[in-house]
């Protein structure tokens, strides 16, 4: 099969229910339930972060499919029954109840899966090799992708990058945060999460800023990488075009949703 020219862009926030987005990004008067299906049409991507603190139902992931269109995905955060521990790869039992919840109802428009770790968990390389390689490659015949965000300065190690790559898992790029930012690629997608929105600007970042990540994510759609960011903790991953899931998370959250339609009209235009 022929290499795929340019890979997608997804851009969207942290999860939908957020009573200061009601007349702001909610028209004023929309009701609650229908917040999901307004989202879903100015939006191409949402983070579930209640994934994270409970398991879900196959109904309700059933649901969230059913009220979007198609080409939108829902990246999820990964239990935190998973990653709260002092070893990772004793996590099996855990990682089954996680993906025997349903997250296969969501069909095509599963997104990536986020590994969220603690700040305080320190790097330890044979713990994460164990660790990554539990995670599930496919289920009910969906391909999973699973991303891995660390969170603690010890994971800047080239040892990381390299175990992750070989397990095919993202490491998430955190920007605009007090946690340590990567530049590496080492899956078919990138993942990133901006997090340093203000008050200061209509759209949570200064026009350039939003310029700036537009153009980024349009050239890891096209096969290049985050030069500009930084050098890289390993060596440069290939040059191959790369879906791209971006979400505007945390900073000042009132102004996540027009940042992230502004970029969507950015990577578009």
């Amino acid at each position: 099969m022929p290499a795929k020219a340019k890979g997608s862009i997804h851009v969207g926030i942290g999860g939908w229910t957020f009573p200061p987005w009601r007349g702001v990004f909610y028209p004023k008067g929309l009701p609650h339930k229908n917040e999901l299906a307004h989202a879903g049409r100015h939006l191409t991507g949402i983070e579930v972060n209640g994934t994270f603190y409970r398991l879900q139902s196959p109904e309700s992931f059933a649901k969230w499919h059913d009220e979007v269109p198609e080409g939108f995905v829902f990246a999820l955060k990964g239990s935190r029954f998973v990653t709260n521990r002092r070893v990772l790869a004793e996590a099996g039992p855990s990682l089954e109840k996680f993906f025997a919840s349903g997250v296969t109802a969501l069909k095509a428009k599963l997104g990536p899966i986020n590994w969220q770790l603690a700040a305080t968990k320190p790097f330890d390389a044979a713990d994460i090799d164990a660790f990554l390689a539990l995670l599930p490659r496919s289920l009910d015949g969906l391909t999973l992708r699973h991303a891995i965000e660390a969170r603690h300065e010890s994971f800047r190690h080239p040892e990381f990058v390299a175990i992750a790559r070989k397990h095919g898992v993202a490491i998430v790029t955190a920007a605009d945060s007090d946690y340590p930012l990567f530049a590496d690629l080492t899956a078919p997608f990138a993942y990133l999460r901006l997090m340093g929105t203000t008050a200061d600007h209509g759209a949570g970042y200064p026009a350039a800023a939003l310029e700036a990540w537009a153009k980024r994510a349009r050239a890891l759609a096209e096969g290049h990488g985050l030069d500009d960011l930084g050098a890289p903790v390993a060596q440069a991953a290939a040059k191959v075009p790369r879906d791209v899931f971006l979400f505007v998370i945390s900073g000042e959250k009132e102004r996540n949703p027009a940042a992230a339609m502004e970029l969507i009209a950015r990577v578009k235009g």
